[in-house]
């Protein structure tokens, strides 16, 4: 049975509000339905109003239609990001292999997954802390989450086998972290937003490898920013795949699909 009887949901949406929380009437909905007791709801209301992401402060967020959750310091997955996933979709069928790379607390994968009615999926991430989180959500789906840089922390039986390949790299470039809004810059690990000079260095190391561990006719998506297209596709293009472009403009999404091309006969 839920506790609360106060504060009243007015007064929790007054102090989101005087915090500079734009949408202070929904998070107030959410931190009220979350809270198991007055004091809770206090202490949550308390923390979001000092900055803490709401992600962070429910301990989970709402990403493609699945409760993902979400550890203080992880990588908040963002709505934008589930165009990603909507691409996925069709291009794997239930029993896929999918991998995760760069996970973050694994939402990609999970909700990929649950998209297809089930896949074997794997997960990695060089942040233990978005590991830790990850685990929990892609044994969900019935998943394994590694601890490592890049490929080198998957299983070494999955190389030429992964049908789609989620690569939800960092590409921001170093000298603009410092412009990202406060909630992404204290509250997220650098690591999940640092993409070097252009944005595109993680990238750049994953195209090198990705037709490696694709199976033929096998997919790679990732997303990136409209200005960084020309330089992610001469990445993609080097490393042995075939890219297009597709772009959500209501959630100013943009998407690059790689396939690695299927042996001729």
């Amino acid at each position: 049975m839920r506790l609360i009887t106060t504060p009243p949901p007015a007064t929790v949406v007054a102090r989101l509000r005087a915090a500079g929380c734009v949408f202070a009437e929904d998070e107030a909905e959410l931190l009220v339905a979350t809270a198991r007791t007055p004091a809770e709801l206090d202490a949550m209301v308390e923390r979001r109003a000092e900055g803490l992401p709401l992600e962070h402060v429910l301990g989970w967020a709402e990403f493609a239609g699945v409760r993902i959750a979400v550890d203080p310091g992880v990588f908040v997955p963002r709505r934008r990001t589930e165009f990603l996933v909507e691409q996925a979709v069709p291009l794997a069928s239930a029993g896929a292999v999918v991998v995760d790379l760069c996970c973050g607390s694994g939402a990609l994968g999970a909700a990929l997954v649950a998209g297809l009615g089930g896949a074997e999926l794997h997960a990695a991430d060089i942040d233990p802390a978005a590991v830790e989180c990850a685990r929990r959500n892609v044994a969900a789906a019935g998943g394994r989450a590694y601890q490592g840089d890049l490929f080198a922390a998957l299983p070494a039986a999955l190389r030429g086998r992964v049908d789609v390949l989620l690569a939800n790299v960092p590409y921001v470039p170093s000298e603009e972290i410092a412009l990202l809004p406060s909630e992404a810059r204290v509250h997220e690990a650098r690591v999940a937003l640092d993409g070097g000079a252009d944005g595109l260095d993680v990238l750049r190391r994953v195209t090198a490898e990705a037709a490696h561990w694709l199976a033929p006719g096998g997919h790679l998506l990732f997303e990136t920013s409209e200005h960084q297209v020309p330089l992610a596709l001469a990445a993609v293009t080097g490393g042995g795949l075939v890219p297009r472009v597709a772009t959500c403009e209501e959630r100013y999404a943009t998407v690059v699909v790689a396939t690695l091309p299927a042996p001729a006969g």
